[in-house]
């Protein structure tokens, strides 16, 4: 089947199966290795990308149901230069410590800003619920996506102030 979708804002076009799942046409075919597998059953979180800004789990969706649609990846939210908010917030926070799951749980934190307005601790348990992190406890992470969350928002309002002023105003 043919499928278009973009990949961290890159269109591409692909011949694939039916069955293949979006996190073999992530890592094998785009060739982006930050999603990670963990368990091929929705359990983990390690595979979670945005689907069109919302958090999915890519190893359970199939590519063909991409079609259309735009993905980010781990890999397309941040630079070594300058980290997304989410990532520096994870940094700062040590919010992580093997790192097989961090991929995922700042692609779920991210999602997070678009449904909760200024989320408690509680809430974002509850918002990752589906990732799984064997080594940190999510004292950590938690903190490191409320951190992350209020950089994004304030990061936002920056934008929209700043864009205000830039635009002539005409009387």
């Amino acid at each position: 089947m043919q499928i278009k979708l973009r990949v961290n804002g890159k269109s591409l076009d692909f011949d694939v199966e039916p069955r293949l799942l979006l996190v073999e046409l992530i890592r094998d075919h785009v060739k982006l290795k930050g999603t990670n597998i963990g368990c091929d059953t929705t359990s983990c979180g390690a595979c979670t990308v945005l689907i069109n800004g919302i958090s999915a789990k890519s190893c359970t969706v199939l590519a063909v149901q991409a079609d259309g649609c735009e993905i980010t990846t781990i890999e397309g939210i941040g630079t070594v230069e300058k980290l997304h908010p989410m990532q520096e917030a994870f940094y700062k926070h040590h919010g992580l410590q093997c790192g097989f799951c961090t991929p995922g749980m700042i692609m779920a934190g991210i999602s997070l800003a678009t449904e909760l307005e200024n989320p408690e601790s509680d809430e974002i348990r509850l918002g990752i619920e589906g990732n799984l992190c064997r080594c940190t406890g999510y004292n950590n992470i938690v903190e490191a996506i409320k951190t992350g969350l209020a950089e994004m928002k304030q990061l936002a309002k920056n934008a929209n102030i700043e864009s205000h002023f830039d635009r002539k105003e005409i009387h």
